[in-house]
């Protein structure tokens, strides 16, 4: 029953601070938080009323290192076809390197121990303790993201950016014209029209600005040419999302401005809106599966270094916990 005291109080708490501000990465952990505890506890009250539960409670426990060979192989076999389709970059390979460390890590963590040296035992502690932290850190950010992206926009735009990425021939390939699509379909049920800021500036590999070539794309699709907007200039999210807001501000289109990318960035998107003081809103864009989850990852590992210090201060007491175990060896033996 405490627990389920506890799932409420947290639910209030994250009903009370995402109606305050949805783009806040607490929300999800308070979130996660109370999902957790809803579940222990009505997993506890209806083992009390049918004990026979517990066996399928035990059955789960026992199937979690299959669940966990089965996603390190769902993970490898991403990673090669996201090479076979996208080339070999190295954000293409996070999802094969991440399916890699889960199948290497846990007989790495045994070896360290067999080894009876009071190092190697600290090292399988820490990564022990590290591995769990970014675990958990992993389904906050998951969760939340997948929460956000399912959130209607508090009120109707008046200015729609479309952050942009690269052209290939100068025109937008599939994933780019998903955001387009998303702006267009939002852009046609939207009255007063929006104004539609396409953003991204000219990279060493394309030809013309992102922003050019979104904006032929929109109006090819129907756009009226007074609502287009380029900007052309910008050359990351940050970027995209303040010198559209200045695009708005001297189109004199004032009112809420709603960011349209792909799902797997929108929290990111989010959350960078928020930290540069710009109130807008981000909504996703489909994107291929094959693509999600490598994709994600490199969301979520951007995530990490933007708050890399906040992280590094949380896992100190693991560093410090590893420390103390190895002492506690090294004075037993």
């Amino acid at each position: 029953m405490f627990s389920l005291i506890v799932a409420a109080v947290l639910f209030v708490l994250y009903l009370r601070w995402r109606a305050r501000d949805r783009r806040m990465l607490r929300n999800g952990v308070v979130l996660v938080a109370a999902v957790w505890f809803a579940f222990t506890g009505a997993a506890g009250i209806l083992s009390e009323w049918f004990p026979p539960l517990n066996f399928v409670w035990l059955i789960g426990l026992l199937l979690i290192p299959v669940a966990v060979v089965v996603l390190a192989g769902f993970l490898i076999v991403n990673g090669i076809t996201m090479l076979k389709r996208e080339g070999r970059r190295l954000g293409n390979l996070l999802s094969l390197a991440l399916g890699c460390a889960i199948v290497l890590l846990p007989p790495l963590a045994v070896l360290l121990v067999m080894t009876e040296s009071p190092l190697g035992i600290g090292t399988a502690a820490l990564l022990f303790f590290l591995c769990g932290y970014f675990g958990v850190v992993f389904v906050v950010v998951l969760s939340y993201a997948y929460a956000y992206g399912r959130m209607e926009p508090a009120a109707p735009p008046a200015a729609i950016v479309v952050l942009g990425s690269r052209l290939i021939d100068g025109t937008p390939p599939p994933l780019l014209r998903s955001r387009l699509d998303k702006a267009l379909e939002l852009y046609n049920t939207i009255t007063p029209r929006p104004l539609l800021v396409p953003s991204g500036g000219q990279g060493p590999d394309e030809s013309r600005p992102e922003g050019a070539g979104m904006a032929d794309y929109l109006l090819a699709a129907g756009a009226d040419a007074a609502d287009v907007v380029p900007e052309n200039a910008a050359r990351t999210t940050e970027e995209n999302l303040r010198f559209s807001r200045k695009v708005q501000h001297d189109a004199g289109r004032e009112g809420a401005l709603l960011a349209v990318t792909n799902d797997y960035h929108v929290l990111r998107a989010a959350l960078l809106a928020r930290r540069q003081k710009i109130a807008a809103e981000v909504v996703g864009a489909p994107t291929a599966r094959y693509f999600v989850p490598s994709a994600f990852l490199r969301e979520f590992v951007a995530i990490i270094v933007e708050h890399k210090w906040l992280h590094a201060l949380l896992c100190l007491p693991f560093v410090a916990l590893s420390a103390l175990l190895v002492m506690s060896v090294m004075t037993s033996a």
